[in-house]
């Protein structure tokens, strides 16, 4: 019986045969046993502007591996053929691109002379092509749905590697991976599960609904000499499951070498530590102290929420037995006000202090001032206090580097184990605020220079991408959805209500009216909906930005490790998700803030080394060459056993993760190219 191609996909091309490659580097025909084929480590990436081309995209945006971008949807674009391609250089063939990236199987249509061209190509130089997203059918190696497999909704639906997976791309993860399912009434995931046929491998399946077995979800096809990842689900590149399975597409795609380097992270900053934070008023809906609360008798109603003692042995406590490290980020001034208003002594400072070695410390200034503008709190919003001549009234250059100097020579007396270019100012002041600063303090860069600040805190929400502030950068940090001013779940739900629901259900109606935001369908119960709603949402919002290779730390606040302790059910669920997940060969890294702004750094030189064309990377056999401009460091991933070469000998190349070897490096002294050899 004849079988018709889905709605969604062209009809043409849901007919035409699916392509791959070979795993070796063939010669080109005719070509002499010397004239050994060059691969430039380059991408070429087929797009129609489907979500998941453009998710392959991100992932290599963001590992670094330079692609080029063919847009189906502009009539300018160039003309997939031979010349496209391929070349000579240096007297032997050349294939421009390592891999290639298509939206389904055929996007040219079948027996068309670019989708021939592009197999041709394939086929004469052993290059791989990942079918973006496709529907299940024989050209693909796969049986139809209709025969013995699935199609539809996988919102929840729980999915695993192979055998075949493990011991190929996919060996970095350990356990099942589960389809996100956020919202009941939203569908999330569509896609097919089928049996595979003669010279299909499955690399990811899923046990059949209402039906027998397992079938596929992602597998590799080899045929007529090529070789094709088949992905038979939709997805975009902030799903869970494709974050997941990103790392081995690049991998498969690449045959384990490539440019640019990926690692999962995490790390959490602990704003405030010493100081007291302000606990929001459940009957006012406001803050007290912030200027927009207003009502009561004048006299405050609320207790500020500060760590006891007690809370620092459980944070320690904590620490040994998750096996991760908190930064503190703390307010010496703040604390010594707080001691000097309640007797004279401090049992928790006393207590930070005396583990004060398993924790990371940063940089908090003295007392948590604003180091922007002269804030004239005469107005709500505040506005900035003008000079008389009409100019904005900014802290001084003196004043804020008293700010971080104070607070680091306390530190230094106590014997923190500091690194003084690590800074993050209290609310990130200092650096431009909108809309009332629109610019940074003019004196707050030189400021940094005089404390030797080489990395300061800014909020990502706000600006996410790495800036100079004169001699320093900044390091973009996420906030986490766990407010600075609730010390109970009860406290923060009803801060979350007042935000999220509309103001026939009670709430604010900010929800209602901000473009970015939605309104929750009805408020949380008080007593149960930070520990049953929040908890998982914030969870998987962190865990998707450490499985994304997004090395930026999030920041929360002293308040979040006092009386209900909000913050580690969260940071519980993150890192138990994760080593559900992942193999052990695939840590979770949890670097410190100079690193992370090194990091940072080191990604925007070389993408705009890439983008300025500057980079020349090419493999011929067993040798990888990478040309850059000097002192630019290169990313770059490979198999284990790879070594660098020296000027005289070999050593080992980069350090282990997820199964592969990577490193950030440069040619050696006297090389003009970084040069590898294969195992």
């Amino acid at each position: 019986m004849a079988r018709s191609a889905p709605r969604w996909r062209n009809t043409t091309a849901a007919l035409a045969a699916a392509g791959l490659l070979a795993t070796g580097l063939g010669a080109a025909p005719g070509a002499s046993a010397a004239a050994e084929p060059r691969i430039d480590l380059k991408v070429l990436l087929v797009d129609n502007g489907d979500s998941p081309v453009q998710a392959i995209a991100a992932e290599l945006k963001s590992t670094g591996v330079p692609y080029t971008t063919v847009d189906l949807n502009d009539p300018g674009r160039p003309t997939i053929d031979a010349a496209f391609l391929s070349d000579t250089a240096g007297g032997a063939p050349r294939a421009r691109y390592q891999g290639v990236v298509l939206p389904n199987e055929a996007p040219f249509g079948a027996g068309s002379a670019e989708q021939t061209a592009l197999e041709a190509y394939e086929k004469t130089y052993g290059i791989p092509q990942v079918d973006a997203y496709t529907w299940a059918h024989p050209e693909v190696g796969l049986e139809y749905t209709s025969d013995g497999g699935y199609s539809g909704s996988l919102d929840g639906r729980e999915a695993a590697v192979t055998t075949a997976g493990r011991s190929g791309p996919f060996g970095y993860l350990d356990g099942p991976l589960t389809f996100e399912d956020n919202s009941p009434s939203t569908p999330e995931s569509y896609g097919f599960l089928a049996k595979p046929r003669a010279g299909f491998t499955s690399y990811v399946d899923a046990a059949v609904p209402e039906g027998t077995g397992r079938a596929s979800l992602v597998g590799e096809y080899a045929h007529d000499g090529r070789r094709e990842l088949v992905v038979t689900f939709a997805y975009n590149q902030y799903q869970q499951q494709f974050r997941v399975l990103a790392r081995g597409i690049v991998e498969w795609l690449t045959q384990g070498i490539h440019l640019g380097r990926s690692r999962n992270s995490f790390a959490v900053h602990v704003d405030d530590v010493f100081a007291p934070d302000a606990r929001w008023d459940t009957e006012r809906n406001c803050t007290p102290g912030d200027l927009d609360c207003v009502g009561g008798d004048g006299q405050e109603t609320t207790t500020p929420v500060r760590m006891t003692a007690a809370d620092a042995a459980y944070a320690a406590q904590w620490q040994q037995s998750s096996g991760f490290t908190l930064d503190m980020v703390y307010n010496a001034g703040s604390g010594e006000e707080w001691k000097s208003e309640n007797g004279g002594t401090d049992a928790l400072t006393d207590k930070l202090l005396a583990d004060k070695a398993k924790y990371r410390w940063i940089n908090h200034t003295y007392t948590h001032a604003f180091l922007g503008c002269v804030q004239d709190t005469t107005t709500v919003p505040w506005t900035c206090a003008r000079n008389a001549d009409g100019s904005t009234r900014y802290m001084s250059r003196s004043d804020i580097s008293a700010q971080i100097r104070d607070n680091h020579s306390w530190g230094v007396a106590k014997g923190l184990p500091l690194d003084r270019t690590e800074l993050v100012t209290g609310e990130h002041s200092g650096l431009k605020t909108l809309p009332q600063q629109p610019a940074d303090n003019p004196n707050l860069a030189g400021a940094l220079s005089d404390n030797g600040v080489k990395w300061t805190g800014s909020d990502n929400s706000r600006e996410p991408e790495q800036r100079p502030v004169g001699g320093a950068l900044t390091v973009p940090r996420h906030p986490m959805n766990v407010y600075y001013n609730v010390g109970t779940g009860a406290e923060m739900a009803d801060e979350y209500n007042w935000i999220y629901t509309s103001k026939a259900d009670g709430g604010s109606g900010v929800c209602e009216d901000n473009p970015t935001s939605t309104c929750m369908p009805e408020p949380l119960d008080t007593a149960t909906g930070y520990a049953s709603y929040i908890v998982p949402q914030e969870a998987r919002t962190a865990l998707g930005h450490a499985i994304g290779n997004d090395p930026r730390p999030h920041y929360v606040h002293q308040s979040n490790l006092a009386e209900d302790r909000l913050l580690y059910p969260v940071l519980d669920k993150v890192l138990a998700g994760y080593r559900a997940l992942y193999a052990d060969n695939a840590p979770l890294e949890n670097p410190r803030q100079s690193a992370i702004g090194a990091e940072l750094k080191r990604r925007a030189d070389w993408r705009t080394a890439v983008a300025n064309g500057k980079v020349t990377a090419y493999r011929v056999g067993k040798t990888v060459t990478v040309s850059a401009p000097s002192g630019t460091q290169i990313p770059v991933t490979a198999p284990e056993g790879t070594r660098k070469q020296l000027l005289l000998g070999t050593s080992v190349f980069g350090t282990p993760y997820a199964g592969r070897r990577s490193a950030w490096t440069t040619p050696e002294a006297l090389q003009t190219a970084l040069r590898l050899t294969l195992p």
